[in-house]
């Protein structure tokens, strides 16, 4: 446990994100002082000559370290200020954690899950080279992130140009899977032989009326729809069929871009295939996660990795000339070479898109309730295993198109989409990057309406439990209604 002090009490939640970059998981509590007793941080700011001075003090396991931040001070614009004042205390926060610890995380001190978005918004504002300088000097983002992040912002931009402000992007979610996976915490169940599937889409498919209707009402047109998950696939050939033809028939099409996440090979047949291509599905995922049997037994995917080639080629045969395929670094037990081998199995196959993630830690997964039985892959080999999907990618002609971060991932390192060129997922780029609305449908899905050119974003969640989710799909229309009237 770490005790924080600051008189900036408003970003008490943004300066204990930046301890926790260090600490992962530690419980981080409010203090009225800094009690150099224990372990504890403290951050000042202060205005004085028209500058802001921020002191961040810490103390870990007897070791102190103090960091001073200062800038010019923001007067008038509210919004601009409070943005202003919390990047100066996590700057100084991160710093001062950097020094107590010794360790060099490679995005410095962000912390959002969007650093694609905060450079686009620098280059916009300030242009390229002070934005550049911004993330390098005042983020301490490394070379090579910065690199990333610079190269992913360049593919986007002319995908981002062909939006308009009256584009709504589709989501459809079936939280369901075959099995659930040691590491996952989405709000999924898995499909047995006594779930009320029935119930379920038809629900879904009223929810996908309302949202229709008021698409169309609110003088919106689809850029792209996206059937996702849990697993959509555990869904039988007739029930995908009549989802599909119930969704395209009341939003009259799916726009440039149709994409189904068929992620468990376990759940993919000849048929499904024969059904998504019937109703002009273009893009679909097939994720091995790993491609070494040992670790697919022991994170809970009930398929070999035989499965995943035959599934793929099967995916080919039908048609399909956009194939994903994600794979996650840093998983219990692998190593490097583990991980070298599933990215050779993968190149040999040919996708079109390679998704690189990195393991997140999150609270509400079996790995996290049970960490001390499944050993991790340190931070060290996390950081190889990422650089080694991007020379698979680099193999595959790819080039990285979007990404995003979690919290606790390991190595505080990132998640990558890459994609041969004309390949990009147009969904992925505009729900990662909040620049285009969302309409969404299923149990945990979040609708979104982008207001204030890009700057700000307003939503409605779909609840997670399926039972109330049913419940309440007229009031959420209504709430949908309401947001996308004003937008």
């Amino acid at each position: 446990m770490v005790n924080l002090y600051t008189n900036q009490t408003a970003f008490f939640a943004d300066i204990a994100d930046e301890l926790r970059l260090f600490l992962a998981m530690e419980e981080i509590v409010p203090a009225e002082e800094m009690d150099p007793s224990g372990d504890s941080a403290a951050v000042i700011l202060e205005e004085k000559d028209g500058l802001w001075h921020v002191m961040a003090c810490v103390c870990l396991d007897g070791r102190e370290a103090v960091s001073v931040y200062e800038r010019p001070a923001v007067i008038g614009d509210a919004l601009e200020e409070k943005r202003c004042r919390k990047r100066a205390v996590k700057i100084a926060a991160f710093r001062a954690m950097r020094e107590a610890t010794g360790l060099v995380l490679p995005w410095g001190s962000l912390t959002g899950i969007r650093p694609t978005r905060l450079l686009r918004e620098l280059i916009e504002r300030e242009g390229g080279r002070e934005a550049l300088r911004i993330m390098r000097e005042d983020f301490d983002v490394s070379p090579e992130k910065l690199s990333l992040a610079s190269e992913i912002v360049g593919v986007q931009m002319p995908i981002l140009r062909t939006q308009t402000k009256e584009d709504v992007d589709i989501y459809i979610g079936i939280p369901f899977c075959a099995s659930r996976c040691l590491y996952c915490s989405f709000a999924s169940d898995v499909r047995t032989k006594k779930t009320d599937m029935a119930a379920y889409l038809t629900a879904l498919e009223r929810d996908i009326r309302h949202g229709a209707r008021i698409v169309k009402e609110t003088g919106r047109k689809v850029r792209s729809m996206y059937l996702g998950g849990g697993t959509p696939t555990v869904l039988t050939a007739e029930e995908l069929d009549r989802l599909l033809d119930r969704a395209l028939e009341a939003y009259g099409g799916y726009g440039a871009e149709f994409t189904v996440e068929a992620g468990r090979p376990d759940t993919i047949t000849e048929e499904k295939f024969k059904v998504l291509r019937k109703y002009g599905v273009g893009r679909v995922s097939i994720n091995p996660q790993s491609m070494n049997a040992r670790t697919l037994e022991l994170i809970g995917r009930s398929h070999s990795p035989e499965e995943i080639v035959t599934a793929f080629n099967m995916a080919r045969e039908a048609g399909f000339d956009s194939i994903n395929m994600d794979v996650i670094a840093g998983l219990p037990g692998e190593t490097p070479e583990d991980m070298r081998r599933t990215l050779d199995a993968i190149v040999a196959l040919g996708p079109d898109n390679l998704t690189v993630h990195t393991l997140a830690l999150k609270r509400s997964s079996r790995l996290v309730e049970r960490l001390k039985e499944y050993p991790l892959p340190e931070a060290e080999a996390a950081e190889e295993m990422v650089a080694l999907g991007a020379e698979a990618a680099k193999a595959l002609q790819m080039k990285p198109y979007y990404m995003y971060r979690q919290k606790y991932m390991r190595g505080n390192l990132e998640n990558v989409g890459y994609a041969k060129a004309g390949k990009e997922c147009i969904y992925n780029i505009d729900m990662m990057e909040d620049t285009t609305s969302i309409m969404a449908h299923g149990a945990g899905a979040m609708t979104k309406c982008i207001y204030d050119a890009e700057r700000r974003v307003e939503r409605v969640p779909n609840p997670k439990n399926i039972t109330t989710y049913i419940e309440k799909i007229d009031r959420l229309a209504e709430e949908k209604l309401r947001l996308y009237s004003i937008g």
